[in-house]
């Protein structure tokens, strides 16, 4: 029988080399196990590793040894969460004779640790450290990959692209850079049949995430400095602190007006104010003048000025926190630091449109990161309960019996009523 990976021409068609890698995947694989259809991840990372012409006997080459390898670790952002990384996965992956992979953003190994006899097979495809498993030079595999696609991925046995590496069973998850949203590297864990599950990929994501929120605790988001600070999220009545760090609850008139304020610091005028806060035209600028006359004894001399009205001093906020890390893309940062929407018992028009904003932004950056812990956070959270859009999305990722059951739930109570008299 002539072997299939010999149509692996170079200047073969894209398309026509997957059809030759799926048969070539039938060949490899245990009889039985092709029964379900080749999953979409998989099959797009198959197009791309034919289209980098990845030969399927290739091996890894080893680009990093000795002191260079130690330096280069030595200065990598992922090095700060190693010994989280040892902590949460080490003994699981000792126990289990499985390896703790962590690479760079080009899909250079940087760590390599775990079960020693494990370490020694793996020696034999050059899964080592300072070795390089990006998609375009190993093909399919769920380091390379994760950081191909910035997403967590699981790649079972025959689904590698390399021969030699279908013996193995991978999951991994990609990690960013919390302030900017950089992508660092991906964390991995290698082995058997062992980890052919979902929890295996459900287990690294939640130490990617960990690891995201353990670099922004090193390394936190710059602020305004010295200033007033203001919580303003997931409650009516903000809180604020002083600069001499008095901390003070404020009426809700109030704190409609220092979220403002603290958004514009070149000012506002009367006038402006009064769009912003009021539904009803029929209030007069005395009733705000008398409110902002309050606020100014509230905040003490000189922290409120007028004509305009602004604040003399730096002013930041949990409002503004969650808006920098989404803005970056650090979507795992911005979703903890989100406890909940901006007053939300405030009718004020400019109040309600940044609620919205926020609300729509990052909820819109969870459906499209496709985390299913982040996503269950939103789905659970009183703000989120019934928001069919996340349901939906979790479902996509995680579609278990109580999740799909709220889902129908949700899709009967929202599904509009039929009108008798429409055409």
């Amino acid at each position: 029988m002539t072997d299939p990976w010999v149509a692996l021409e170079p200047g073969a068609d894209p398309s026509e080399r997957v059809r030759v890698l799926r048969r070539a995947h039938d060949r490899f694989t245990a009889a039985g196990t092709m029964a379900r259809p080749v999953r979409p991840v998989v099959a797009d990372s198959w197009r791309r590793s034919a289209g980098a012409h990845v030969s399927p006997d290739a091996a890894a080459s080893v680009e990093l040894t000795d002191g260079d390898l130690g330096a280069y670790r030595a200065e990598h952002p992922l090095s700060r969460v190693m010994p989280l990384f040892r902590e949460l996965m080490g003994t699981f992956a000792t126990d289990g004779e499985h390896l703790l992979a962590v690479c760079d953003a080009q899909g250079r190994l940087l760590w390599v640790e775990g079960h020693p006899a494990t370490r020694r097979r793996a020696g034999g495809m050059n899964f080592v450290p300072g070795a390089r498993w990006s998609e375009s030079a190993m093909g399919t595999n769920a380091p390379g990959t994760a950081v191909a696609v910035d997403r967590p991925v699981q790649v079972f046995a025959a689904e590698h692209f390399i021969r030699s590496v279908q013996p193995w069973t991978c999951a991994a998850a990609p990690v960013h850079d919390p302030r900017s949203g950089r992508l660092l590297g991906a964390v991995d864990i290698t082995g058997g049949d062992g980890l052919a599950h979902p929890h295996s990929l459900a287990f690294v994501q939640a130490v990617a995430r960990a690891a995201e929120s353990q670099l922004a605790l090193l390394s936190p988001l710059p602020t305004a400095g010295p200033g007033l600070r203001l919580s303003v999220l997931g409650r009516d009545e903000a809180l604020l602190v002083t600069e001499a760090g008095h901390k003070i609850r404020l009426s809700r008139r109030h704190s409609e007006l220092l979220v403002l304020l603290s958004r514009h610091p070149e000012g506002l005028t009367g006038d402006e104010l009064m769009c912003f806060l009021y539904e009803d035209e029929s209030v007069t600028p005395v009733t705000l003048r008398a409110e902002l006359a309050r606020l100014r004894r509230v905040l003490g001399p000189g922290v409120l000025t007028s004509r305009p009205y602004r604040l003399a001093v730096p002013a930041d906020s949990d409002l503004t926190t969650v808006e920098r890390r989404l803005g970056s893309g650090a979507v795992t940062a911005a979703a903890s630091a989100y406890s909940g929407p901006l007053l939300p018992a405030s009718r004020a028009p400019a109040v309600a449109r940044i609620r919205r904003r926020l609300a729509d932004g990052l909820r819109a950056a969870l459906i499209a990161r496709g985390d299913p812990d982040l996503l269950a956070d939103w789905a659970h959270a009183p703000w989120g309960e019934d928001d069919l859009d996340v349901w939906q999305a979790l479902a996509a990722v995680g579609p278990t019996p109580p999740i799909l059951a709220r889902l129908a739930a949700l899709d009967e109570e929202q599904r509009a009523p039929k009108d008798p008299y429409a055409t």
